[in-house]
């Protein structure tokens, strides 16, 4: 039998009562509280992040192959969709979907106002699934073989500016020489609560752009490019860049809207320091336990010496108690972040102002290699500290340990 794990269960905080039992309970209190609150953190940021980044790669892929141009336009040059890249991306193993698109400027005309915005033209390929998650009102417009669509979903902003509303039937005039325009009719409305869509680009068919610009067909103003793994993007880049055609540019979706994207990375660093913070203090409260705990067992120390039992086997009767403590708060700390997340993401009951957070609700995300690295993270550093107080114990002489009061 381990002797110095079977008197640590015998001077547990089970068997404590009075004040020490109150200090173990503050420990196991801190280590549980500290944890949850970490753990819901992690949760909430890996939601907020996921929610975001999904929003943008829904409406833009995860790259985006276009042609080489001079300049900034909104539009641009046309791409075959014959070309190798298109014709042969199904070789790529980590590439989900090729869709391409083309955006055209104009101006949208209500019954009392007018708005400049960018038409961004999909086709039948376009994964409308995942941009479904966005659309609050109507649905998504419908191809036709023979002709283009007049169909156009808007954003709800664009479509509270110009007082429109689903069914309602509108004006495109399109900058170009001469001038041109066409009628549309809303068939829905949706909001990313993000302003680089949500304040200019409406979707329309690609078929309206073609004829606008007198484009063939098989002509797209670019592929964007949707992979298995949206955490990879750096790494899958140079080999899809090594498989696209001489003339076409790659751009990572992430370096497009590098404010988005940068301004989420931020995130982590708050989370970090409150992860430190957190960390801090259990450890603290620990040590602190740990001394009391000493100050009370001075007598049990100094006739534990007496018998004959080494220093190293009475720190272990201490540090064993810690342990026990650690535990019990990370047991309930898992219980209560986990309980957290599973009714906010079933229930959603804390809201959120899109206006300011981009979403109605606070995310969840169900991380659990995280969880467990940061499991491991708190007993290790915690379960270290232990032995600093745990050293005290070298200092105590018997006889004077026995005469303690």
């Amino acid at each position: 039998m381990n002797i110095s794990y079977f008197i640590a269960k015998r001077i547990s905080f089970k068997r404590t009562g009075g004040f020490t039992g109150t200090i173990h309970q503050i420990a196991v209190a801190s280590v549980a509280i500290g944890l949850a609150i970490t753990m819901i953190s992690f949760m909430i940021l890996g939601g907020f992040q996921n929610e975001i980044s999904n929003k943008v790669f829904s409406f833009t892929g995860h790259y985006q192959g276009l042609k080489f141009v001079s300049g900034n336009a909104f539009e641009e040059s046309p791409v075959s969709m014959k070309s190798d890249f298109f014709q042969k991306y199904h070789t790529l193993d980590f590439v989900k979907h090729v869709q391409g698109f083309a955006h055209k400027p104009g101006l949208l005309k209500g019954d009392e106002e007018v708005e400049g915005v960018l038409m961004k033209g999909v086709g039948p390929d376009f994964d409308s699934l995942a941009f479904k998650n966005s659309i609050v009102e109507g649905r998504f417009i419908q191809f036709f073989d023979s002709a283009a669509s007049n169909e156009v979903v808007i954003s709800k902003k664009i479509a509270n500016k110009l007082k429109l509303a689903v069914g309602e039937r509108v004006t495109m005039y399109y900058v170009q020489e001469p001038p041109r325009y066409r009628r549309l009719e809303i068939v829905g409305i949706y909001e990313t609560f993000l302003e680089n869509f949500d304040d200019k680009i409406l979707v329309g068919d690609i078929q309206v752009i073609r004829n606008l610009n007198a484009w063939s067909a098989d002509q797209v103003g670019g592929f964007e490019i949707f992979v298995d793994d949206s955490k990879k993007i750096d790494e899958y880049a140079g080999e899809i860049y090594d498989f696209m055609d001489f003339d076409l540019r790659l751009v990572k979706v992430t370096d497009k809207y590098l404010e988005i994207f940068d301004w989420l990375k931020l995130l982590n660093n708050n989370v970090y320091v409150f992860l430190g913070l957190i960390l801090f203090v259990a450890a603290f409260n620990m040590v602190s336990i740990l001394f009391i705990l000493i100050m009370e067992r001075t007598q049990m120390i100094g006739i534990l010496k007496a018998v004959g039992a080494q220093n190293k086997q009475i720190r272990r009767v201490f540090v064993w108690n810690g342990i026990r403590i650690i535990g019990r708060g990370m047991l309930i700390g898992n219980g209560i972040g986990l309980a957290f997340g599973w009714i906010q993401s079933q229930f959603k009951v804390i809201p959120l102002d899109p206006e300011n957070y981009y979403m109605g609700f606070v995310p969840i995300d169900w991380n659990w290699p995280v969880f467990l690295i940061l499991n491991l993270v708190v007993l290790v550093v915690i379960t270290l500290v232990l032995f600093l107080p745990a050293m005290v114990i070298s200092n105590i002489k018997p006889i004077k340990a026995i005469r303690f009061d």
